[in-house]
């Protein structure tokens, strides 16, 4: 690992994508196959982010009811009645693993107005219009202004959003880390091609003991 890339787990922020009832939840919905397996992993590493009182950003889709802001992919079964991730509907929410105790309700339309919603003392939630997490949003803003330079990723399906979100953050010169048993859909020539872009894959046991090493035991 080259020291250009090598995690600065003082200056990191969890990543969390599209992790919401409607995709994640078994028999939900717009189910996405593994993602319910992998959510006592990620409520470990929120837990973890806010001991350390380190940001946590959840990024989420929405489906307007009449698929205007939908990718063309899907816009088709929106418009035929298939709703999912529909603003201000339960099944938009975040899975109640992840979201932090007596956080609001999520506000559909400060979301898809483009603002970040406070959640908690440390977790954000923000909307993103497609697959990657800075496409059209203010992402790399509200990271920079906090000093952020690392970026841990964990979340639904990798092929699609969380894979396009590294590589997005690569590109913006961030320091990426993969955790692999907190990422639905992950493929070993998946994780060959996200190493090869200078991303560090590893175990959320891997990021958990890089928290330690800086917080003490926050276990």
């Amino acid at each position: 690992m080259s020291h250009y890339t090598e995690p600065n787990w003082m200056r990191s922020a969890l990543i969390t994508i599209d992790i919401q009832n409607d995709n994640s939840l078994p028999g939900s919905k717009a189910e996405v196959p593994g993602t319910a397996a992998i959510l006592p992993t990620m409520k470990q590493l929120v837990e973890a982010y806010r001991r350390a009182k380190q940001p946590i950003i959840h990024v989420i889709r929405l489906y307007k009811a009449d698929g205007s802001n939908v990718d063309l992919c899907r816009r088709e079964i929106v418009e035929n009645g298939f709703h999912f991730v529909v603003p201000n509907t339960t099944g938009a929410d975040l899975v109640s693993e992840i979201k932090p105790a007596d956080s609001p309700v999520l506000n559909g339309d400060l979301l898809l107005n483009g603002q970040f919603q406070q959640l908690g003392e440390y977790d954000w939630v923000m909307y993103k219009p497609r697959w990657g997490a800075f496409y059209q949003t203010y992402l790399e803003e509200f990271l920079v202004q906090k000093g952020i330079d690392t970026l841990i990723f964990a979340g639904c399906n990798f092929p699609n959003c969380p894979r396009t979100s590294m590589y997005e953050a690569s590109e913006r010169d961030f320091k990426v880390v993969m955790t692999v048993d907190a990422i639905s859909g992950i493929y070993n020539k998946g994780i060959e091609e996200i190493i090869s872009i200078g991303v560090s894959a590893i175990k959320s046991s891997d990021v958990l003991k890089n928290l330690n090493a800086i917080h003490g035991s926050i276990e």
